[in-house]
C-alpha cells in the first residue's frame, strides 16, 4: 500500500507541476487574444505575454515525455517525438533569433532622421548597407527594434511607407505604445534591428489589373508602398480616410503618384460617424468596383466597414486584401 507521502509525491511530481503551469501560461495568452482583452492592454504588455508560450510549450514538453501513455515503456518513439520538438525548436531559433540578427548585421540600419508628417505621426528614415538586396515588397512589414536602452527589448510591426532606395529606408509610425511615442525622440546614428519582411499584403496578391487601395489615417503607410510597387500597366483608384486635412499622411506623395499612373485619388474627410466608407459612396468613387481587387488597411473597425460595403457591391472574397492596424 502506497503512503501518503508517496501519494502527494506521485501526484505532484515535477512534470506534472510544469504541465499544469504551462496550461497556465498558454491559458494566459488565450485570454489576452480576446479581442475585449486586446483592446485594454498596452502592445507591449500583450508582446510580453505572448512570448510565455515557448515557456508553457516547453513545459507542456517535459510531462508528455514523462508520463505520455504513446511514450511510456517505448524509448524509440520517446527518441522520435524529442527529435521532432527539437527540430521545431530549432527552426523557430533560426527563423526569429539567428536570421535576424544576421540580416541586421548585414543592413547596418542607423537612424539618420525623424520627421513629424502629421499631428502624432512621424516618419523614421534609416541609412543601411546593401538594401538593394533587401527582398521587400511594396505593402510588408518588419519588426522593429531600435537599440536605445529603454526600447531594445521590444520589437513592433511597422510597415514601410516607401520602397528602399538605398542607401535609405522609411517608415511611417503613429505614437500610439510606449515604444511609437518614444520615436519621437530618436537620435540620428540610432542602432536598428529588423525582422522580416511578413505580411501578404502586395501587388502578388492581386487577381486583375484594376485595383482600389483603401485606407484610414497611418493605415496609408502600407498602401504608400504597394502603390510604388504595383505594375505600371494597373490601373488605381486611391480612397484615403481621415478626420481632418491635416491628418492626411503623405498626401502630397500619395497625388504624386496616383498622378504619375493616370489614376484617380479621392480624399474622404470626416469624422468616422459624419462620413463612412458605405456601399452608395464605394459605388459612386468606384463604379467598376466589383471588378476590381480591394486593398484596404486601417483600424478593424473601418476595415470591417469597407469589407462589408464590398461584398455587399459585388466583390468576391478573393478580390479583397486586408492589413490591420491594430493589436
Amino acid at each position: 500500500m502506497l503512503s501518503r507521502a508517496s501519494v502527494i509525491g506521485a501526484t505532484f511530481s515535477w512534470d506534472l507541476l510544469a504541465a499544469v503551469a504551462g496550461f497556465g501560461l498558454l491559458a494566459m495568452a488565450g485570454v489576452a487574444s480576446i479581442k475585449v482583452v486586446r483592446r485594454r492592454l498596452r502592445y507591449e504588455t500583450w508582446w510580453v505575454i505572448h512570448l510565455y508560450i515557448y515557456l508553457g510549450l516547453a513545459l507542456a514538453f517535459a510531462h508528455q515525455i514523462v508520463t505520455g501513455i504513446p511514450f511510456v515503456g517505448r524509448p524509440l518513439a520517446r527518441t522520435v517525438w524529442i527529435a521532432i520538438w527539437a527540430s521545431t525548436a530549432g527552426t523557430v531559433m533560426v527563423f526569429r533569433v539567428v536570421q535576424p540578427i544576421g540580416r541586421s548585421l548585414r543592413h547596418q540600419l542607423q537612424v539618420v532622421s525623424v520627421s513629424e508628417e502629421a499631428p502624432g505621426v512621424f516618419s523614421v528614415v534609416c541609412r543601411g548597407r546593401r538594401l538593394d538586396r533587401l527582398a521587400v515588397s511594396g505593402g510588408q512589414f518588419f519588426l522593429w527594434r531600435f537599440l536605445t536602452r529603454d526600447l531594445w527589448w521590444q520589437a513592433h510591426p511597422y510597415s514601410l511607407s516607401a520602397l528602399p532606395r538605398p542607401p535609405h529606408i522609411r517608415v511611417t509610425i503613429k505614437a500610439l505604445g510606449d515604444q511609437s511615442r518614444a520615436v519621437r525622440q530618436l537620435r540620428p546614428g540610432t542602432r536598428v534591428a529588423i525582422e522580416g519582411p511578413y505580411g501578404a499584403f502586395t501587388h502578388h496578391a492581386r487577381r486583375s489589373d484594376r485595383v482600389v487601395l483603401i485606407a484610414a489615417g497611418v493605415g496609408i503607410t502600407p498602401v504608400r508602398a504597394l502603390l510604388e510597387d504595383l505594375p505600371q500597366a494597373t490601373h488605381v483608384v486611391v480612397i484615403v480616410r481621415a478626420s481632418t486635412v491635416d491628418d492626411l499622411v503623405h498626401h502630397d506623395e500619395i497625388g504624386a503618384l496616383v498622378r504619375q499612373r493616370g489614376g484617380q485619388l479621392h480624399e474622404v474627410i470626416g469624422s468616422r460617424r459624419r462620413v463612412r466608407v458605405s456601399p452608395r459612396l464605394l459605388r459612386r468613387l468606384v463604379p467598376d468596383v466589383a471588378r476590381r481587387d480591394v486593398y484596404v488597411c486601417g483600424p478593424d473597425g473601418f476595415t470591417g466597414e469597407v469589407i462589408e460595403a464590398a461584398q455587399r457591391l459585388g466583390v468576391a472574397g478573393e478580390q479583397i486584401h486586408t492589413e490591420t492596424f491594430g493589436l
